[in-house]
């Protein structure tokens, strides 16, 4: 694929989207850390400076697909949440809020491998300007999810509530890197009869959200 020089509005927005959609699609075969930004420029058939044309970095690509991602998915919670079906019971709802919101991120590799990379890689080497933009985004994505969890729990509050949202990122960047352990460590895990890394990252996930939403409801008022 090559392209021509974009000079209309239209042909820079339709560049932006064929290096995010390329970013998008080496994600599926492999980690950010093993993606250069000559690899990512051959995908779509630009030079490297042309994809600095309308990028800053490889990282501020990144981020962007992980916005799209993130409000992609905040999409989906929002329409699995209304349609929740609760047993009766104690914390039945803070139950199944959580579990659904983890079930909903287990299944989204390139969400989670974004998530997990976003504050130690991502973050590393973009413009001050570009992390303006970014984190203001990553503002409004957590404030969405604190606004769907009060929906579904009055009680929670908006301070708790966002507090949790935090929280699903934290869980997620701090567990993500064991799902996908090298052949060795596998081989080794599973030598002394340790869970399978994505099986690890799946219980641990959901269960840790679960904890978290109980605790923030049951924690005397601030």
């Amino acid at each position: 694929m090559t392209f021509q020089r974009a000079r209309r509005p239209e042909q820079v927005q339709a560049r932006r989207e064929a290096i995010l959609d390329a970013a998008s699609a080496m994600l599926a075969e492999r980690p950010v850390a093993d993606i250069s930004l000559r690899e990512l420029s051959a995908r779509v058939g630009l030079a490297k400076s042309n994809v600095m044309r309308y990028f800053d970095s490889r990282e501020a690509i990144f981020l962007e697909v992980l916005d799209v991602t993130w409000r992609a998915w905040l999409d989906d919670v929002d329409v699995e949440l209304r349609a929740l079906v609760v047993e009766p019971g104690e914390y039945a709802t803070e139950t199944a809020v959580a579990r659904a919101i983890a079930a909903s991120l287990i299944g989204r590799r390139l969400l989670c491998e974004l998530m997990s990379t976003m504050g130690g890689v991502l973050e590393r080497n973009i413009s001050h300007e570009f992390a303006r933009v970014f984190k203001r985004r990553a503002v409004d994505n957590t404030a969405r999810l604190a606004g769907l969890l009060v929906r579904e729990l009055p009680a929670l509050g908006e301070e708790r509530a966002t507090h949790f949202a935090g929280a699903v990122l934290v869980l997620v960047a701090g567990l993500w890197p064991y799902a996908n352990p090298t052949a060795e460590v596998a081989a080794v895990t599973a030598e002394m009869g340790m869970p399978h890394g994505a099986d690890l990252f799946t219980s641990a996930l959901s269960d840790g959200l679960v904890y978290q939403l109980i605790g923030l409801i049951a924690a005397p008022g601030r």
